[in-house]
């Protein structure tokens, strides 16, 4: 917890400011207090009546304002923070701290602070990968101005790499890190699994599901950010790895399996992955071709089972072994029967019927079923749901360490 740390929020000129007004939600969550610059740029993107109604605080936007400076000048502003915080940091915002240039509120108030600074770079892949942007960077980090992100993905503009603005948790963690708050996971270890499995027919076609992996990246994200050592065992996505964690790529159940327990020991096990219950008994080396004498037969194998596995392995068990039960009806009496029938400890489960949306969309509502009963949360942001599960996963580590 961040308890009366002062922070300085400046959001620079870009699609990403949109994130800097769930960031200051966060920030007040945890007892910060948050003052606001807010650029002039920036304003194209959130307005000083939202970003004030969540800082509780004045929006700074002129350095000439005889009222800002009467009551709070520049100067000021900047020394009263603990932590100067840009988010976004643009590809201009970077260049002027590089080069110490002072011609706007935001750019001065970087210039006069003596406190520590946090910057989120957020900008088009080709900006954020060109020699000048990667230069001014350098210079930073020489300055010892710490980033957070930023991370692969797809952009506003169309394209995918590096330049999307961290998520407002990690640059929370990263705020965390800088006052050297208390991790609630430090000295623990999680190993999450997440996406689908890709189980192949011959050379070109295979056996998913939907799986987008949002939820099991958000989740080893959440843990990362409050300390675990993280590993991630994933199937294909097109998601970019969270920041601090370990990303194992794999296709088949066999090769997630495998990173399992090659993963292993580990404290958490989270097992998120969509995994295929079933895989072709032979696979062909070469595609199959249509033939007049009708449709190839193809025989199905069951797959191996991950959570049942990870869960009794006897001594090398996990302390913690979580598992997901995606349903389409009867949600809770599902996930009951297999929480039983696996032998893991907690049962995450979720609704994933067409009209929820749940299957690649960004929301998610989850009963937690453990020996202790059901635990229903609202419907939340699928990170929304990784930062409570990973909250009560700290929870019950510290309680049966106690």
């Amino acid at each position: 917890m961040l308890g009366s740390k002062r922070i300085l929020l400046i959001i620079g000129g870009g699609i990403a400011a949109y994130k800097s007004l769930d960031l200051i939600r966060r920030l007040r969550e945890r007892g910060a207090s948050v003052r606001a610059i807010l650029t002039r740029a920036g304003a194209e993107f959130v307005t000083p009546l939202s970003v004030s109604s969540l800082t509780g605080d004045k929006v700074y936007q002129d350095l000439f304002s005889l009222t800002d400076e009467a009551e709070m000048g520049h100067i000021q502003l900047s020394r009263d923070a603990d932590l100067l915080v840009v988010a976004p940091a643009t590809a201009d915002l970077i260049a002027k701290m590089a080069t110490g240039r002072a011609d706007d509120l935001a750019s001065t108030a970087l210039l006069a602070t003596d406190k520590p600074v946090l910057i989120a770079p957020a900008m088009n892949v080709r900006m954020w990968l060109h020699p000048a942007t990667q230069r001014n960077i350098a210079q930073l980090q020489t300055d010892r101005v710490s980033l957070v992100g930023p991370n692969d993905g797809d952009m506003a503009c169309g394209e995918f790499g590096p330049g999307r603005m961290a998520e407002p948790l990690e640059i929370v963690a990263a705020v965390e890190a800088a006052f050297g708050a208390p991790r609630l996971l430090d000295g623990i270890s999680a190993l999450v699994t997440a996406g689908p499995t890709l189980e192949p027919i011959d050379p070109v076609r295979f056996i998913s599901n939907r799986s987008s992996g949002k939820q099991g990246y958000a989740i080893a994200g959440a843990l990362a950010g409050l300390g675990a050592k993280t590993t991630l065992v994933s199937g294909p996505t097109s998601l970019a790895t969270p920041q601090g964690v370990n990303r194992i790529a794999v296709e088949t159940a066999h090769e997630m399996l495998a990173a399992c327990e090659g993963a292993l020991p580990t404290d958490v096990a989270v097992c998120a992955a969509a995994v295929a219950d079933w895989r072709i008994d032979h696979t062909a080396n070469q595609k199959i071709k249509k033939t007049a004498g009708g449709l190839p037969s193809l025989k199905l194998i069951e797959n191996p089972d991950i959570l049942h596995t990870l869960a009794t392995r006897g001594t090398s068990r996990p302390r913690l072994v979580i598992g997901f039960a995606a349903e389409t009806e009867k949600v809770v009496e599902h996930a009951k029967a297999k929480r039983a029938k696996k032998g893991c400890d907690w049962i995450v489960a979720n609704d994933v019927s067409p009209a929820t949306g749940v299957m690649g969309g960004d929301e998610n509502t989850v009963h937690i079923v453990s020996a202790a009963g059901v635990e229903t949360w609202p419907k939340l942001a699928k990170r929304d749901v990784a930062a409570k599960l990973a909250q009560k996963i700290a929870a019950h580590l510290k309680g049966a360490a106690a």
